[in-house]
């Protein structure tokens, strides 16, 4: 049995027909929308809740939208979306497209010209947030407690508008919706207050209404008076299936309602070992987003069993503050000490998530890391994948319980009670 793993733009192929038998556990397969720009241009004319024509042609509007981090296809989602604004008589003088990096590192003009199309970054307004330094508004706290800090060049435009895709996550329940304003158009202070909820047993993947996180993001969202989104579905493949526009509660019901079909899945049991990558370019672009499809392996890893994570990693570790963090800790049980002992700041959050699994199981890394970079957040790095799943014996192969998740970020398993 061989299995294939996206790896970045290319895959790693596994034979693992040394194991008595291996599961595969993976999102429901969709076909892809056949016309992906009539799909969205009808979610846009049948919008939900609300309307781009009930939009005034003397209004200013900013987009926010999600930077390279996120596989959300900008070069399908955005014309229609613009040329629609355009025909209701809005100016493209008044039309500001932000990038929501949230705390990630603000992204240069040559990577938006790498991330849209030439005919978006050429001629329209375009902007790239940065939670420590873009001038901020401050609207009040919301029932959390958290501070409402959002970009003002966002906020000050007549209508808000967001794009991108929903999707699981693995604290926040589901991306989309207003969490492009709410968390990535946000100051560091918010996104803080709102992450240090992360420990919350509600906050983990597939919930939604009862996610504090996610509930506070809707807050925000509310609160910065987000008028109108527009988010896809994407398969395996990252391809368009559905998209939905309007209201961000309306869109989110009915996108949440979707994604669920899709990506949870019932798995019997837990693993002796499982085989995980978080599903290519750009789910792995640096350990920071490839460590959510950890977590979900996590969910179905039994104790004292391993981990596997297949991650490129090209852009290193992702998180200068994550980095800084574990100079600090030396091992798992000092990374829940450092949680625990210090203030909450995104980036080194990033220590405990990884302590929550490498605790009670081994965790190797096949990436493009350094041995010395996969040392210091304290995984096992792993050169040749294939050598890792040979070096165990044929009486170990016989009985263990072995797993593969090719798409683990956007994986959520389900243990059947």
């Amino acid at each position: 049995m061989r299995y294939t793993f996206p790896y970045g733009n290319k895959s790693i192929t596994l034979d693992l027909s040394g194991f008595q038998s291996v599961d595969l556990i993976t999102p429901r397969d969709m076909a892809a929308a056949p016309h992906p720009l009539e799909e969205i241009r009808s979610a846009l004319i049948n919008s939900l809740g609300s309307h781009i024509d009930s939009f005034n042609s003397t209004q200013t509007v900013a987009i926010g939208i999600n930077d390279k981090t996120r596989p959300v296809p900008h070069e399908y989602l955005l014309p229609p979306l613009l040329s629609m604004l355009e025909e209701n008589g809005i100016e493209r003088k008044n039309i500001h497209l932000i990038i929501a990096s949230g705390t990630h590192q603000p992204m240069s003009r040559a990577e938006i010209q790498r991330m849209l199309p030439s005919e978006i970054h050429e001629n329209y307004a375009i902007s790239c947030h940065d939670c420590d330094k873009s001038k901020m508004i401050y609207l009040g706290k919301t029932s959390y407690g958290t501070p409402a800090i959002i970009n003002s060049a966002f906020h000050d435009a007549n209508i808000r508008i967001c794009v991108g895709n929903i999707e699981t996550h693995h604290f926040m329940g589901y991306s989309g919706g207003v969490k492009t304003a709410a968390i990535g158009l946000a100051g560091k202070p918010t996104i803080n207050h709102n992450h240090a909820m992360m420990t919350h047993p509600n906050a983990i993947s597939g919930h939604y209404e009862d996610n504090p996180m996610r509930q506070d993001v809707e807050e925000l969202g509310k609160m910065i008076g987000v008028h109108f989104v527009l988010n896809a579905i994407l398969n395996t493949d990252q391809q368009i299936i559905k998209v939905l526009a309007g209201n961000p509660v309306s869109v989110m019901r009915a996108g949440i309602k979707l994604s669920r079909q899709i990506n949870q899945i019932p798995v019997n049991g837990k693993y002796d070992l499982v085989i995980v990558s978080p599903g290519g370019y750009p789910k792995d672009i640096n350990f920071y987003q490839s460590q959510k499809a950890m977590t979900h392996a996590g969910l179905i890893t039994r104790e004292g069993g391993e981990i596997l994570l297949l991650a490129e990693c090209r852009d290193g570790i992702g998180s200068s503050a994550y980095e800084n963090a574990m100079q600090q800790i030396s091992s798992h049980s000092a990374a829940m000490e450092y949680f625990n002992t210090h203030d909450f700041n995104i980036g080194s959050h990033k220590a405990y998530l990884v302590a929550r699994d490498g605790l009670t199981k081994q965790i190797h890394l096949h990436s493009s890391l350094s041995d010395d970079k996969t040392k210091l957040i304290l995984l096992n790095p792993l050169a040749n994948p294939q050598d890792f799943v040979d070096h165990f014996t044929d009486i170990q192969m016989s009985n263990m319980r072995v797993a593969v998740m090719p798409n683990g970020t956007s994986t959520i398993p389900q243990i059947l009670k």
